[in-house]
């Protein structure tokens, strides 16, 4: 298993530090509040939440291979790890250690190139560099959330994503979208559902999967009943320890069984 994860910005680094120091007896530290949720809390959502709707063609086949498989995670701050405790707790960290277990004898890399504040162009600015000089095998891109934060207009964000996924597609690569996180910052915007439903229907458009994130932390909350303080930091908008590792476990299985269905079709073409 490898991890090449890109330190923390400053200004992620400084508000951890602000939440830490102006904490009082009667709250905890943002790093406590990342490792504090989940004793008793079990990772899991519905399988129809976590599919991924279009097969994994490359992924597989570097599996059957038992060829080195390298995987990108571009994205924002919640690629990036804004929230957890340490670097190590991000989700792209904690996907290629649930990887690594469910396929040991495989040689699996995962880049994380997530940079705080991103927005879609801002991501596909740095493709050339980050992305495609990289040259993977799956690309899994985490995106819109800063849009709706910033409540900018839908449209050229649709246009951007065909975009980039037209570049994705180019160099063979699989792709994952993730949409946007269930929180109250995000809910608290008009457009959330809105920008949603586009990441959804423009995978549809493209014949990429997303792994629907919103869904998953939705059914956490309303069906599992999951206090946000639980599996949200203090800011009410990033993931925690306990969070980021569970989308790690589940989008491992959904990687896994989304890989092994591929293999299962190229085998029943004559």
């Amino acid at each position: 298993m490898t991890i090449l994860q890109r330190p923390f910005s400053v200004p992620t680094l400084m508000l951890a530090a602000a939440l830490a120091a102006t904490a009082s007896s009667g709250r905890v530290s943002a790093q406590e509040a990342a490792k504090a949720p989940a004793e008793n809390t079990e990772c899991r959502a519905p399988a129809e939440l976590t599919h991924l709707g279009v097969p994994l063609q490359r992924t597989a086949q570097r599996l059957a291979a038992g060829a080195p498989l390298k995987i990108v995670a571009i994205g924002s701050s919640s690629t990036a790890g804004a929230g957890a405790s340490s670097p190590a707790h991000s989700y792209p960290s904690r996907l290629a250690a649930e990887l690594t277990a469910l396929f040991p004898k495989q040689q699996i890399t995962v880049v994380n190139h997530g940079a705080n504040g991103d927005e879609t162009r801002d991501m596909l600015a740095r493709f050339e560099r980050d992305v495609i000089a990289e040259k993977p095998d799956l690309v899994i891109w985490q995106v819109g959330t800063n849009a709706v934060l910033r409540e900018r207009p839908l449209t050229p964000a649709g246009s951007l994503m065909h975009e980039g996924l037209a570049k994705l597609k180019a160099i063979g690569a699989d792709v994952i979208l993730i949409d946007l996180q269930f929180c109250p910052k995000v809910l608290a915007k008009i457009d959330a559902d809105e920008m949603v439903n586009l990441i959804s229907v423009t995978a549809k458009k493209e014949n990429v999967s997303v792994f629907r994130r919103f869904a998953v932390m939705r059914h956490w909350r309303q069906v599992a009943r999951i206090p946000y303080e639980k599996f949200l930091s203090p800011d009410e908008l990033h993931l925690n320890d306990w969070s980021y590792g569970c989308i790690a476990k589940l989008l491992a299985s959904s990687i896994a069984e989304a890989s092994k269905r591929a293999t299962q079709t190229a085998g029943t073409v004559h």
